[in-house]
């Protein structure tokens, strides 16, 4: 071995050194935060510029069924964030990666602040910044204390769960509870509403599925239509955001399911269909034409990974894409011939946000507030929107030039430099996909998603995946600007 080689075997040991093997209570810290971001995933779904909107729950019934208010989350999130600081200090653990991945998350955050000063928003800027700072903080802790593969499953296991139970109640949605409520709205409406009792139509009005029109009570057409349509969300706000979901966890979900070898074969292969036809199911009843176009690429990604013949690559590649393409313009046959509305609705959303940029370009409008920016410069005909649907945009027209340039370029690098990390050490394995690579690819394509959408906002989604990104930069290492050492 030469002395180059001998002087790395020695560094790699003193970096095993400084990141100790996790500890009993670290395992338990790791299980506690993912049984909080699985509550988040099945409570916490809703953007947080609606927490005004969401009615508390005050029954056993609504605590179980219905949403929670997003800051309530809060009150769970900030003890975590403490004692998760008390581990990261305990540990001292060095940080995986070049001082620019903590660095640019750090100067984004701060960045929110000085634009809050100038906020046209002040209460949908407090509750921005509380769910920007659960962002900032998860990436910590993963990078910190989460990160190690052995306090990882101990995380996912309220992670996965909490998916498991979003894609069950979407499959739910879609073959009981929307055909019934669709059937029970029609004919409640013929009937003048015989078929419900007094204090059951007093709950429909409540709830806004019935409404009085000239004096007579009729079913909401709004959801009429989303009932017939059947795009089902799960346990989160719309379904995009269930999209987002399977984008970044499917993945994960199934190479465990595929690496669960301690189950007899026959279970294992039970776990990974029912995996497969949750996450699918999902995906396709969602409805999302950005999720699934994404979906593809992922696929194709991961087809390149396989250390297969050149041949059998193209052949897969051409099958991926010709089924998959072929189902997208099937589903979606209606929704082009219709004219593409949302996607125009969307062009009309950033390029609102381009303006507020260019009137507001040190520091926007204030976090959060794409709505009161919006509202101003909306044409009248234009379906009216609280958030731009492009996180990135949105940076640069809630935050300024600054934080859009800090936020982007912290999502890019992070995402390079671990992609990076992974493909040199993992790509020509051969054999299945691991952890690591898994991850990588859900984070990758929930990134993506978010030129389309609005996930940052959502504490279920965006939490999430700050956490498995600073899991996963601690997983890739800390060796992304260094040479090899020479044999």
């Amino acid at each position: 071995m030469s002395r180059k080689s001998r002087a790395g075997s020695r560094e790699q040991d003193n970096r095993s050194a400084l990141a100790p093997r996790p500890s009993t209570l670290d395992r338990l810290f790791a299980l506690a935060f993912g049984l909080f971001l699985g509550l988040a995933i099945w409570k916490f779904g809703d953007p947080v510029i609606l927490d005004h909107k969401i009615i508390p729950p005050s029954t056993p019934s609504e605590f179980w069924s219905d949403a929670w208010p997003p800051h309530w989350a809060n009150w769970i999130f900030l003890p975590l964030t403490v004692v998760g600081a008390a581990f990261a200090f305990n540990n001292i653990i060095r940080w995986p990666a070049t001082k620019w991945l903590w660095l640019l998350p750090l100067l984004w955050f701060g960045w929110q602040f000085i634009s809050a000063t100038q906020s046209v928003g002040a209460d949908l800027t407090a509750a921005t910044l509380w769910q920007f700072f659960g962002c900032v903080a998860c990436y910590f802790l993963g990078a910190l204390v989460l990160g190690r593969e052995s306090a990882l499953r101990w995380l996912l296991v309220g992670v996965l769960a909490a998916f498991t139970f979003c894609l069950v109640r979407a499959v739910d949605q879609r073959l009981v509870e929307f055909p019934q409520s669709h059937r029970l709205l029609v004919e409640g409406e013929r009937s003048g509403w015989t078929n419900v009792s007094p204090s059951m139509l007093l709950e429909m009005k409540r709830e806004n599925a019935v409404v009085t029109t000239n004096g007579v009570d009729v079913a909401n057409p709004v959801l009429l239509k989303k009932f017939a349509q059947g795009r089902v969300m799960g346990t989160l706000v719309y379904p995009n955001a269930l999209a987002g979901a399977v984008l970044l966890l499917l993945p994960l979900a199934l190479t465990l399911a595929f690496g669960a070898k301690k189950l007899r074969p026959a279970i294992r292969a039970m776990v990974v269909v029912l995996t497969c036809f949750l996450g699918g199911a999902g995906l396709f009843w969602s409805g999302s034409k950005l999720g699934w176009l994404i979906a593809i690429a992922l696929g194709v990604l991961c087809l390149f990974r396989l250390k297969r013949p050149a041949k059998l690559k193209i052949a897969a590649l051409a099958a991926i894409m010709i089924l998959g393409l072929g189902i997208f313009a099937v589903r979606f046959q209606n929704y082009f011939a219709a004219g593409a509305t949302s996607a125009g609705a969307r062009l009309d959303y950033w390029s609102a946000a381009v303006q507020t940029t260019v009137k507001n370009p040190l520091v926007g409008s204030g976090p959060g507030t794409f709505k009161n920016s919006y509202e101003r410069i909306k044409s009248p005909e234009a379906e009216m929107t609280r958030l731009a649907h492009n996180d990135y945009l949105e940076q640069f027209s809630d935050s300024g030039i600054p934080g859009g340039i800090f936020y982007s370029a912290w999502i890019v690098l992070t995402l390079v430099s671990i992609g990076r990390k992974i493909w040199k050490s993992e790509i020509h394995a051969g054999g299945p996909p691991t952890l690591p690579f898994a991850i990588f690819i859900g984070l990758l394509g929930w990134f993506v998603q978010g030129i389309g959408e609005f996930s940052l906002y959502i504490p279920a989604l965006a939490w999430t995946a700050f956490t498995l990104l600073g899991c996963s930069l601690a997983l890739a290492g800390n060796q992304f600007d260094k040479k090899p050492a020479a044999g």
